[in-house]
């Protein structure tokens, strides 16, 4: 059925608000003991297991976020959290399983009946579309529906925020292909085929084994091609999972509610429990008040996922009824800054080489709030990536204030012995991306190097600002304050997308904001077309070298968040797929 349409942009608002301000759900007594449900509050209860075990289905479960983030369409998004809340409302192809620990980091079948079965050496892969599955309206499910999906996100003049991976890797598809101006998909006859309505075969231009990982991408999702429409399909994206679309508001939030056509017998191997009757998603709540309004039981999750804000994390770790309450999450995830080589002077290594020797590492930490949002990095890929290698070839960990002499002597070899000026940018909404700023600010004009601050919007920092070349490039955004989390946990899903050059996209929503080293892509090629795992995580590491030996970036800290668990939740748990409270499982007491 077409989404019930509200008529005007006011009673949108209305409806979200009203929802918003008058779900229900129990109320946590800040720093209590015992919670509701049995489970007693004990500190990392909810690290890679289960806290408050749980299949009791009703309420509404309340989410807040500081900003937008990208959007809400499967095919055009690339936060963590998103691909994570997505799978509420779409099911794709493969899914990382709703469990504790390692096995939530594992893709297992979802749409599809089994994992994808490879020929040609590992260049086509063929997935079978399970019976019965339905959209929101009781219209079944094809594979023509998946194709559809994954052409569209091709389209990144439309849909800019997604990954490239489809674009990168599928057979003979054109520059800058669009579904929108080829209905027939055409251009993708060769890339997709659907020999019947439930198989679907994609053809690569390389092999890669690794298949069943782009095939639990949000944008394999099935979209019904008639009910497209375009940008706004973010409005409302019809569901195939246990929730739909209710209310939306772009600047205020929206709902999920339960889509009466899915059903749970089709879905046997994803694990998802599907426990709160509502989910409401806020925006715009400001970082501390979301920290406030969860000790104090108003508030469920915050969805950001990442943690709690610096000042709130002094006040919970001092309390030990608080510090109960809290999960302190390693994560596959690096916060650092991308030196852009597009920038001048730091198109000349040397100048780049300046400021990682003058930053100060341990003022990064404390952005973060110290140890316990994570360690010093000393290189790109964190030690928890299956394969990563640490090493330290610029003595972060001896020099963790920055070293003015070593940043001195690089200034003079790029011929700017007095330092330069140059803008360093951030998203508007995260106080610790702003804090590093701020860091970085005052270490490096030790050696003249003067950064002049500039924010930018969460929800288009990659599509339009930051993630943009010729908007970066003319706004001199040489230093970019970015986080990133693997795709999943191994060399490639980590640092292909935010090191491999040949992603860069002139329309934006790139997500390697300035690396460009050649050495890096040849690298990646390698490790690509390379079959014995222990060989090719080598290659990763070479990756990581290489980009480090250019001083492409500036490690920060491999994180660890501080997540808050208020006695209002049941069922949760973190897991190495997301990092953060898996939103398929979680419920309410």
């Amino acid at each position: 059925m077409s989404r019930k349409r509200i008529t005007t942009v006011t009673a949108v608002a209305a409806a979200v608000a009203l929802s918003l301000a008058a779900c229900g759900g129990p109320k946590a007594t800040p720093g209590g003991g015992s919670s509701a449900g049995g489970a007693t509050p004990e500190a990392n209860a909810a690290v890679d297991k289960v806290y408050s075990p749980s299949d009791k289905k009703g309420g509404t479960l309340r989410m807040g976020i500081t900003e937008a983030y990208d959007s809400t369409d499967p095919g055009d998004t690339y936060y963590g959290l998103s691909w994570n809340l997505v799978r509420n409302y779409v099911r794709p192809l493969m899914t990382f399983k709703v469990t504790p620990g390692a096995d939530g980091g594992k893709p297992v079948p979802d749409l599809a009946e089994a994992p994808g079965v490879p020929s040609d050496g590992a260049k086509t892969w063929t997935y079978k579309i399970r019976k019965g599955v339905k959209f929101e309206d009781g219209t079944v499910v094809t594979s023509k529906d998946v194709k559809y999906a994954v052409a569209r996100s091709l389209d990144k003049a439309t849909l800019p925020s997604g990954p490239t991976y489809f674009n990168d890797f599928l057979l003979d598809v054109p520059a800058g292909y669009s579904v929108y101006k080829d209905k027939t998909l055409a251009g993708v006859a060769k890339a997709i085929t659907t020999p019947d309505d439930q198989t679907i075969v994609f053809h690569l231009k390389k092999p890669f084994s690794s298949f069943d990982y782009f095939a639990q991408l949000p944008s394999t999702a099935p979209v019904p091609q008639a009910k497209d429409t375009g940008a706004k399909y973010k409005e409302h994206p019809i569901a195939t999972g246990p929730y739909k679309f209710g209310a939306y508001d772009p600047n205020k939030g929206f709902e999920l509610v339960r889509n009466e056509n899915y059903d749970a017998s089709t879905d046997p191997d994803s694990g998802r429990k599907a426990l709160p009757d509502k989910f409401t998603i806020s925006y715009n709540i400001e970082g501390t008040d979301i920290d406030n309004r969860l000790i104090a039981g108003d508030l469920d999750v915050d969805l950001a996922g990442t943690g709690v804000q610096p000042e709130t994390q002094a006040k919970v770790l001092a309390d030990p009824k608080l510090k109960a309450h809290t999960d302190n999450v390693p994560a596959s995830r690096l916060n650092f800054t991308v030196l852009n080589s597009d920038v001048p002077p730091l198109d000349n290594i040397h100048c780049r080489k300046a400021v990682l020797y003058a930053a100060d590492h341990e003022g990064y930490q404390r952005a973060y709030g110290g140890a316990i949002g994570g360690d010093i990095a000393t290189n790109l890929m964190p030690p928890i990536v299956n394969g990563a290698q640490k090493f330290d070839d610029y003595g972060f960990e001896a020099d963790k204030n920055g070293n003015v002499e070593k940043a001195k002597a690089e200034l003079k070899e790029c011929g700017k012995p007095d330092g330069f000026p140059v803008n360093i940018t951030y998203r508007t909404d995260r106080g610790k991306e702003k804090a590093v700023a701020e860091t970085l600010q005052e270490s490096l004009k030790k050696v003249g190097i003067v950064l002049t601050a500039k924010s930018y919007p969460t929800s288009d920092y990659t599509k339009l600002y930051a993630g943009k070349p010729d908007f970066a490039k003319s706004n001199k955004l040489g230093l970019i304050v970015y986080s990133w989390g693997a795709d999943w946990n191994d060399g490639f899903g980590f640092l292909q997308q935010i090191v491999d050059s040949r992603t860069i996209r002139t329309t934006g929503g790139n997500t390697n904001l300035g690396i460009r080293i050649p050495e890096v892509d040849a690298l990646v090629d390698k490790a690509m077309n390379e079959t014995d795992e222990t060989k090719r995580n080598g290659y990763w590491v070479d990756v990581d070298k290489k980009v480090m030996e250019q001083a492409g970036a500036l490690p920060g800290v491999w994180s660890k968040g501080l997540l808050y668990r208020p006695d209002t939740v049941a069922n949760v748990f973190t897991n190495s797929g997301q990092n953060m409270y898996d939103y398929a499982g979680i419920g309410l007491k």
